[in-house]
């Protein structure tokens, strides 16, 4: 076995296959009874996952067991993913929704495959895998199952596409799966939403779809997680911002940037920040104007060091939840009350700016206005922020604190 899969050269010539099964029939023929190497039969990350899976000694022809971790391990996994769910749920059950003429289900796994979300989108007579697989704290690890796209974004931390035959266990290769990684505000894989579908292929592309909603769930969780971050706002077209394609950054107290989403990355043109760039250098915008822009409601024309033209806005993210403040000069909440909305403050009173450029400074000059303009009522003016009363009394009494 071993010498026959020290040869992992291409196939010599294209085979002629007129099905996809055909190929995959192919392409599993010449891997694992010839020790050829079935390159552009199925892609490298399939290839490889095979590979990984015959390095543990399974064999295709297994059957394979959907178990569950221990009970400890599966509260472990849903108490670290808490924050996730939190931000995934409108996006959850917009997903439901959009699938709920086809047969998919939709999982949503820790970084280490187990499951801590899922729902049924239609109903599959056919099913005999997916109930097994859709239960709170089973293993869909590529360790436990073998390839399968899940498995294969949690070990990989990239999208994933896995079509019938391309599954190395024979006994799921009635499955067809997308999977796509959600990242957190280090970086790391937070979580891999996955859209399957037993005994019935795709009828449009699970990929982009997955890939869309993964994206803003990562969105929602990296502003959740941006306690005292600036969260900066971009792309080249008004009309991106809020949306998927929008690019993310979050800036800390003391102008350095501590994340970047995949958009800004690639907007920007740079690797993923380790938190020693700034913001000044790689957006040209000092604390000064981006206590500036958090004020303004409607997006601003700015050009980027790069030579950029793009469009920004500037949310200052509220420090004790994951809700975003609603600036003066914003449409306050439909709660907020009448004279907030009826007085609203100038920009900056008597022209002064906030003594400090820092993001502490400027939270605090934001809701002392809003105070006034809520005619002192603390409680009117943490609806129209949209923050917690203790929010409000935290920054009075660190501003006052005789």
């Amino acid at each position: 076995m071993n010498q026959r899969f020290a040869h992992q050269n291409a196939l010599p010539v294209q085979p002629f296959f007129s099905t996809p099964q055909q190929r995959l029939a192919l392409a599993r023929q010449r891997y694992f009874e010839e020790g050829v190497r079935p390159s552009g039969l199925v892609s490298e990350g399939v290839i490889q996952s095979w590979a990984r899976c015959l390095q543990a000694a399974r064999r295709p022809d297994e059957n394979v067991s959907f178990a569950t971790v221990t009970a400890s391990r599966a509260h472990s996994a849903l108490t670290r993913s808490r924050v996730m769910l939190a931000a995934a749920t409108s996006e959850l059950s917009q997903l439901e929704n959009t699938l709920a003429g086809t047969c998919c289900s939709v999982l949503l796994t820790d970084p280490q495959g187990v499951v801590v979300h899922w729902a049924r989108a239609g109903y599959n007579p056919d099913e005999v895998l997916l109930p097994l697989a859709r239960r709170i704290g089973c293993n869909l690890a590529e360790e436990s199952i073998g390839t399968n796209a899940l498995g294969l974004t949690a070990h990989t931390g990239e999208p994933s596409l896995v079509l019938g035959g391309e599954h190395f266990f024979g006994s799921v290769q009635v499955l067809h799966c997308a999977a796509a990684p959600i990242r957190d505000i280090h970086g790391q894989v937070a979580g891999v939403l996955d859209v399957t579908s037993e005994s019935r292929p795709f009828g449009f592309d699970a990929a982009s779809v997955v890939g869309q909603y993964a994206t803003v769930i990562e969105n929602r969780l990296l502003r959740a997680q941006s306690a005292e971050h600036i969260v900066l706002h971009l792309q080249t077209s008004p009309a991106l911002l809020g949306t998927p394609m929008e690019a993310l950054a979050g800036i800390t107290s003391d102008g350095r940037i501590a994340w970047m989403n995949r958009a800004a990355t690639r907007l920007m043109g740079m690797a993923p920040t380790n938190g020693e760039s700034r913001a000044d250098a790689v957006f040209a915008l000092d604390l000064n104007t981006l206590a500036a822009l958090t004020r303004r409601s409607e997006p601003s024309a700015h050009r980027l060091p790069n030579g950029l033209n793009v469009w920004l806005l500037a949310r200052m993210q509220a420090r004790d939840g994951l809700r975003q403040a609603i600036h003066l000069g914003a449409s306050p909440s439909p709660s907020a009350s009448a004279a907030c909305v009826a007085a609203p403050l100038p920009d900056h009173p008597n022209g002064d700016e906030p003594a400090s450029g820092t993001l502490r400074s400027s939270e605090l000059h934001l809701i002392t206005r809003t105070l006034q303009a809520c005619d002192g009522n603390v409680s009117k003016a943490a609806r129209t922020l949209g923050v917690s009363r203790g929010l409000v009394y935290r920054h009075l009494k660190q501003a006052d604190p005789g």
